[in-house]
């Protein structure tokens, strides 16, 4: 493997060349998880953030980044997505099931995503996730899906992919 030029780096960001091609990586992981979680009223968890990169709300399933803290370093893929859950939406599962790795943006950066589905949901507390977080929590019955996700791209919103690809992953 060769051995990446470091570029520049901050605290959560590295940008890397290897010979004319230029890519972000993190520091402290490659890995991240997203997590399909669908209440037993059959309604799918969402979170809504602002998101800097875009300068937009997203809509997203619940995320988060495996290792970034210190505290959270040596977690399992599933203890990540598990935590990360209960962070942002308030939601215990009693189920994390794997659905598919793989690269989120190839061309541009190392990160790598595992999708989980969760199931056996007990809510916890209202969700938003830890300080510094402004995360929405929203409840979509699966049958108004599309259109409460058309409805929030008309608002200005973007939707994230990974909403479709883990719900096709889950058979949904």
């Amino acid at each position: 493997m060769t051995q990446p030029e470091l570029l520049h780096q901050t605290r959560w960001l590295r940008l890397e060349r290897i010979g004319r091609w230029d890519f972000v990586r993190r520091p402290q992981s490659n890995e991240c998880v997203g997590i399909l979680a669908i209440t037993p009223e059959d309604e799918i968890v969402l979170v809504e953030q602002f998101r800097i990169p875009v300068q937009a709300r997203v809509i997203e399933i619940p995320a988060g980044i495996v290792g970034d803290e210190d505290e959270h370093c040596g977690e399992s893929l599933a203890e990540t997505a598990a935590r990360e859950l209960l962070e942002e939406t308030g939601y215990r599962a009693t189920d994390i099931r794997l659905l598919l790795d793989t690269p989120t943006s190839a061309g541009m950066t190392s990160e790598i995503i595992h999708l989980f589905q969760a199931t056996g949901l007990t809510r916890e507390h209202q969700g938003g996730g830890t300080a510094g977080e402004d995360i929405t929590v929203h409840h979509v019955p699966l049958v108004e899906l599309a259109g409460w996700l058309r409805e929030q791209q008309s608002a200005g919103k973007l939707v994230d992919f990974k909403i479709h690809a883990a719900l096709r992953l889950s058979g949904r």
